[in-house]
């Protein structure tokens, strides 16, 4: 017995099976297995004839879903044209740009970019000046002050990448059952592939002293230049309490000659109202200045790039006859001059 596909061409599948269902009560268990059979090829002839209905229909396979489907459908098909439509003529406007103006350097992708930024580090580390962070001292911070110099390290790092003339860094005594180690993981996305020197020995056993140039406000000495044959060592380390001379004391425990950014030299004091003044700076602060200074060569701008106005300092001008302003609070000059 076959089935025929008469009536109404959207008969379900679901009514073929009701319709078997007699047939199969009158026909014996030796019959069951060709039934079956027949059953099956009749199904099969709906799907093909349902699957060529649906290649002629206008919106194809939308011509089964509700009008609401459809419409967020065609909505979407819109949206897919307009994108690749706007990156075609994208692509035309960026040739004809490059044809007319071939000598300009066109956007590299981040791939280059990259490879570019790794080159740099790469040859800092056998030509450029060193920067050495001491984290000897981390075992007297608390989770907070971890937590900022985790933040501080992160940011330093960033902006070697970004610089013309990067300096190559090393995190010296620095442990990986560390605290602070946990929180740079914690904190810095990609840490671990940081392109730096790591050494859980100090500074002072990984350079040679003569090398060494502590970094420290406590320091008489001011910093005149940047000496590529120099280690420049920061210490590293956040205290909220203000412990006064740490890294000083620790330079000279070991005759490390010691120095200090030229703060008072090229900057005065602010007058304000809680009468603050401090040059102690974070160690992405301290950085900024000296990288400022190893591309420009320039003290002003290099400070006014890492000294905030909070720490009560501005920079100084001179007057007429030679002698430096004062600034107030705000930004006028004191009368004297």
């Amino acid at each position: 017995m076959e089935w025929k596909l008469e009536g109404s061409t959207q008969r379900t599948e679901s009514q073929v099976l009701q319709g078997v269902e007699g047939f199969l009560e009158d026909t014996g268990e030796d019959g069951l297995s060709e039934s079956f059979q027949l059953l099956q090829i009749d199904v099969d002839v709906e799907r093909e004839y349902r699957r060529r209905e649906g290649e002629t229909a206008p919106t194809g396979s939308a011509a089964w879903c509700s009008k609401n489907v459809q419409r967020k459908q065609r909505h979407w098909e819109t949206i897919v044209a307009a994108k690749k439509s706007r990156r075609k003529q994208e692509r035309e406007r960026r040739k004809a740009q490059r044809a007319e103006n071939p000598g300009i350097c066109t956007q590299h992708s981040k791939r280059f970019l990259k490879a570019l930024t790794k080159e740099k580090l790469l040859e800092a580390k056998h030509s450029g000046p060193r920067l050495c962070i001491d984290l000897s001292m981390t075992h007297h911070m608390s989770k907070k002050e971890t937590s900022r110099l985790a933040g501080q390290i992160r940011r330093l790092y960033g902006s070697n990448r970004k610089a013309d003339k990067p300096f190559w860094i090393c995190l010296t005594g620095f442990t990986t059952d560390s605290p602070l180690y946990e929180e740079c993981l914690r904190m810095n996305d990609g840490f671990s592939s940081y392109l730096l020197d790591v050494t859980e020995e100090d500074c002072f056993s990984s350079f040679p002293l003569e090398s060494l140039v502590y970094l420290t406000p406590d320091s008489e000495h001011a910093l005149e230049d940047v000496d590529i044959n120099k280690v420049y060592v920061l210490g590293g380390l956040v205290d909220e309490s203000i412990r006064k001379k740490v890294t000083f004391q620790k330079a000279l425990e070991h005759s490390v000659k010691t120095a200090r950014l030229p703060i008072q030299e090229y900057m005065v004091r602010l007058q304000n109202g809680k009468n603050y003044h401090s040059e102690i700076l974070a160690i992405n602060q301290v950085f900024d200045i000296l990288s400022t200074y190893f591309e420009t060569h320039n003290w002003p701008e290099a400070l006014k790039k890492g000294v905030s106005p909070g720490k009560g300092y501005v920079l100084r001008t001179l007057c007429s006859d030679g002698q430096p302003e004062i600034a107030t609070a705000g930004g006028d000059v004191r009368e004297g001059c």
